[in-house]
């Protein structure tokens, strides 16, 4: 490898991704994220072709046509002298203009595209809940990684206490001071610290992968993922009412139900309307003859009222299922508010946890790093022994991980916290 190729290789390798960072990236890759807006427009432009009822139909006429004239009598007009079937054939033109416009039908297209506009609105809260639950995964994920990396770190340190306690045993089996079994025992502690840590860093590369995922990114994952923190979410150490009040009035998911429930109810307007009757209103423009020379013109216009009196109970059926779409839509809601109760208690609880584990996992921590130090004064003054030292250095490494991992949940306790109140 030449330096050029080295160098770059360093500054990717050293290539440190914030969270902020991690986000933005989602932001303006991840699928998901763009399909989202792409429903949206699809939606938008739906209630743009259900306003077009409401608009006049003009259209041009063009008829060029050519037939033979003949005719026949009724049998009733026997009088009537018909001429002779003949082949002859005339050239006949027919050029106008038609437009025509609902006038009336008791709120059918209206009320349609009222409704297809409220579901324009329901899709845009769609796009919003994706968003809380891409950016949801974009934290848990990179928590994830971060905590891996911290694992890395732990493993690295024991494996590097492990090497000082090898060669400490080794010279004092060396002159004589200490057991054969001493080395052995010392071995086998660096053999499981380098396996502990060949674990770490295949967990840190596969939690990337997953970030990766999550970004929406297909790249490399030759970076280092940043120490990261979620603040204390406002709230989290009190009751649990005032924050359930705020995901009531933030969360996208009860938002676009209420207009889902607003569009059913316009939709059912529309289909009362069918049992009324519809006026029509058309006028055509044209001009006619066998010789575009001679072509005469006329103007016209037509009032049509349709009402359908049968239609095999259509309508009824009809009405019937929106109704029940209705009482769908109501009981969705009673579950999503069950949910959004469950959700914030469970990440509120989670959170107190969290904190709870963190504070103990320091104790623990500390409390494990004074029994290691004590274990190698002891060791080393001849009163301890390997196994002592051993199981010292196992509890001091497991009360690292146990650190690590409180800090990762109660990072990733505050990320559910934040979506279950509604909060990007």
């Amino acid at each position: 490898m030449n330096i050029a190729a080295a160098l770059l290789l360093l500054v990717v390798q050293s290539r440190v991704i914030t969270l902020d960072e991690a986000l933005k990236t989602a932001e303006a890759g991840q699928p998901q994220l763009r399909q989202a807006p792409a429903n949206s427009d699809a939606a938008e432009a739906r209630a743009q072709q259900s306003f077009a009822p409401l608009l006049p139909e003009v259209k041009t006429i063009g008829l060029i046509e050519r037939t033979t004239g003949n005719r026949n009598s009724k049998p009733t007009r026997p009088l009537i002298v018909v001429p002779a079937s003949t082949w002859q054939a005339w050239d006949f033109f027919n050029f106008g203009v038609a437009a025509s416009q609902t006038v009336w039908d008791s709120g059918q297209t209206w009320n349609r595209w009222r409704a297809a506009k409220e579901k324009v609105e329901a899709q845009r809260q769609t796009e919003q809940l994706t968003k809380l639950e891409v950016v949801l995964l974009v934290r848990t994920t990179y928590f994830s990684a971060w905590a891996q990396k911290e694992m890395v770190a732990v493993g690295r340190s024991a494996l590097a206490n492990q090497e000082r306690h090898l060669g400490q045993i080794a010279g004092f089996v060396e002159v004589g001071t200490r057991p054969q079994i001493d080395l052995a025992q010392a071995k086998s502690d660096r053999a499981n610290a380098k396996l502990m840590l060949i674990d770490a860093e295949s967990a840190y590369a596969s939690a990337k992968a997953a970030l990766n995922q999550a970004m929406g990114v297909t790249g490399s994952i030759d970076y280092e993922v940043a120490e990261e923190r979620l603040l204390a979410v406002p709230g989290e150490d009190g009751a649990t009412a005032p924050l359930v009040e705020q995901a009531l009035g933030a969360r996208p998911d009860l938002g676009g139900l209420h207009h889902q429930v607003n569009a059913q109810l316009l939709g059912l307007k529309a289909i009362r309307g069918a049992y009324f009757p519809t006026l029509t209103a058309s006028a055509v423009a044209s001009e006619v003859g066998t010789d575009l020379g001679q072509m005469a013109w006329n103007v016209g216009g037509l009032l049509t009222l349709t009402w359908p009196l049968f239609q095999g109970f259509l309508t009824v059926g009809q009405e019937r299922e929106a109704r029940a779409s209705l009482a769908a839509l109501g009981a969705a809601g009673d579950l999503i508010v069950q949910q959004i109760w469950s959700s914030v208690e469970q990440a509120q609880v989670a959170v107190q946890a969290a904190k709870e584990r963190l504070v103990a996992a320091e104790e623990a921590a500390t409390a494990a790093g004074e029994r290691l130090r004590l274990a190698e004064g002891r060791y080393e003054i001849g009163v301890g022994n390997a196994i002592e030292l051993g199981d010292a250095q196992l509890g001091f490494t497991a009360g690292e991980a146990q650190q690590v991992q409180a800090a990762y949940n109660l990072a990733s306790a505050r990320a559910r916290l934040l979506a279950a109140l509604g909060r990007p």
